[in-house]
């Protein structure tokens, strides 16, 4: 029953928040199953090629944070929010690549340039995790908070 509930509510945000976002929702939903779908059939080494080039974190490009004007900023901010509410609703397991090439892709289509971070850390169990986030213009896009233990280990830009 509560999670009928919870589907209601969201429902609900969902036809409040105005056709604007909603069209950025449904953006988000093409996006994620348009990652998912890449992510698993394409060879990383291949979709390494669409995300751009890859560089150490302390590259220049990574670091400089362009000015963004505040239409720019809140387009990054609402992305954002449409591509991690559409996540958990997905028929698939839309983790934090997935989540990043959204974003990604939805911001490059505006003509925004992003930074998708890729870092791995060792697990309890001492298995090797991995994440994936994304930032645009100094503002937290996808992935975050990141793990205190994450070593980064390069960005596309």
């Amino acid at each position: 029953m509560a999670g009928k509930w919870l589907i209601g509510r969201k429902v609900v945000t969902l036809l409040r928040a105005g056709p604007g976002r909603q069209v950025l929702v449904a953006e988000a939903v093409v996006s994620l199953l348009a990652a998912s779908i890449t992510s698993r059939m394409i060879p990383f080494r291949r979709l390494a090629r669409r995300l751009g080039e890859f560089v150490s974190p302390d590259d220049v490009r990574v670091t400089a944070s362009e000015t963004l004007s505040s239409k720019q900023r809140q387009c990054i901010q609402t992305i954002g929010w449409a591509v991690r509410s559409a996540a958990p609703w997905m028929p698939f397991r839309a983790v934090c690549l997935q989540q990043a090439m959204a974003a990604h892709a939805m911001l490059r289509r505006r003509g925004i340039a992003s930074v998708m971070h890729f870092g791995a850390h060792r697990n309890e169990g001492e298995e090797l995790g991995a994440h994936a986030w994304l930032d645009a213009g100094g503002l937290r896009v996808t992935g975050y908070p990141v793990s205190p233990g994450m070593a980064e280990l390069g960005c596309f830009v």
